[in-house]
């Protein structure tokens, strides 16, 4: 199963950014996320502590579910 960083960057470099895209580019430049992490409590505090964006954690929970749902 891929991290869900791997997932994530899948949705880097859109022309037209909207905010997966803006959340995956952020996380791509972002040295001390958590790249490796399949857990969903690490990356959700992480982002709560490190918000790139008013609503990324929204964000972060929508792409968290296509995730689960990818990786069954």
């Amino acid at each position: 199963m891929r991290t869900f960083y791997q997932f994530l960057i899948t949705y880097r470099g859109k022309l037209k950014a909207d905010d997966y895209s803006r959340l995956a580019d952020w996380a791509f430049f972002d040295s001390s996320f958590p790249k490796y992490s399949k857990d969903y409590h690490e990356i959700s505090n992480y982002l709560e502590w490190n918000s790139p964006f008013a609503n990324a954690l929204m964000t972060f929970d929508e792409l968290w579910d296509i995730y689960q749902n990818k990786t069954i």
